[in-house]
């Protein structure tokens, strides 16, 4: 078989499609997250914690100018090296909220399959063959 055929046999299958439709969602969701984070959880966190936001902020690596910036953009603009742990604690909240989302979405699917495996099993129809027997027992016990 050919480099190109075995190619195409490869990509043409469903789990390659699977694949593709799932990174395209997932890099959907992770914007969808992003956004909750940054536009409605976050400054909830900042009104608990008095105003501040995380995001901006960083600390200078290099401090011995005696250079302030008072935001993270300008600090970056500037071309000063900062340490932006801010934009780190951000990520981490996304993370945690992604996972947080793939855990219920991963529960909730475990549960519905495992309410189809609890149906009760529809009962094999008896054959021809098991009729008659059964027809032979009855009427041996009413013979009784």
């Amino acid at each position: 078989m050919s480099f190109i055929k075995e190619f195409k046999e490869f990509a043409t299958k469903g789990n390659v499609m699977d694949l593709a439709v799932g990174v395209i969602i997932g890099g959907a969701f992770g914007k969808i997250v992003t956004s909750l984070v940054e536009n409605i959880l976050m400054p909830m966190l900042g009104l608990v914690t008095g105003g501040v936001n995380f995001t901006d902020k960083f600390f200078l690596l290099n401090d011995s100018k005696g250079a302030s910036f008072e935001s993270l953009a300008k600090a970056k603009e500037a071309g000063a090296p900062v340490f932006a742990y801010g934009a780190f604690i951000q990520s981490i909240f996304d993370f945690i909220i992604i996972a947080f989302c793939i855990f219920l979405l991963v529960k909730f699917m475990n549960r519905l399959s495992r309410k189809k495996e609890e149906a009760p099993a529809v009962p094999p129809v008896p054959t021809t063959q098991e009729k008659l027997l059964m027809e032979i027992r009855d009427a041996l016990k009413n013979k009784a």
